[in-house]
């Protein structure tokens, strides 16, 4: 007897075995969280400018802080939580990307800092930093070339 699944039957269990989502509930969530981190990133921003600093200073002490904050968040294992909740809206903001680069640094960190985290570091994040590094040069360069 042959206990090898079809495509149908596979896909059948698939949808047995799914969470199904609430997707109004999902999206609500989602924009909560992230509009959340937006107004702390806003009130980090109109508290530096309150106490003199420049609004150029005050948006780097805003995106350094929002990315210390979340790096935090992710050593203590709260992150998760946070993303498990609110799906992408914890994902898309900057802390996203802090936690992207941190989560593999934790995890690999018993392989030694070279091997383990120094190397693990950009898993997630490095492709994504090569395709926007990479298709904005080429943006550039067309831009460039259709605007002279």
């Amino acid at each position: 007897m042959d206990n090898q699944m079809t495509k149908k039957d596979y896909e059948a269990y698939v949808e047995r075995k799914s969470k199904k989502s609430n997707i109004v509930l999902d999206i609500i969530k989602a924009f909560v969280v992230g509009g959340l981190i937006c107004v702390i990133g806003q009130l980090i921003t109109d508290t530096a400018i309150y106490f003199g600093v420049s609004e150029n200073d005050a948006s780097l002490i805003t995106s350094m802080s929002l990315v210390a904050l979340a790096a935090i968040l992710t050593g203590l294992n709260v992150f998760d939580y946070i993303g498990r909740f609110s799906g992408a809206g914890s994902s898309v903001p900057i802390t996203g990307f802090s936690n992207s680069i941190v989560s593999p640094a934790i995890e690999f960190k018993s392989e030694g800092l070279v091997l383990g985290v120094g190397a693990k570091m950009f898993i997630v994040a490095g492709p994504v930093l090569v395709y926007g590094i990479t298709s904005s040069v080429i943006y550039g360069i067309l831009y460039f070339l259709f605007t002279k």
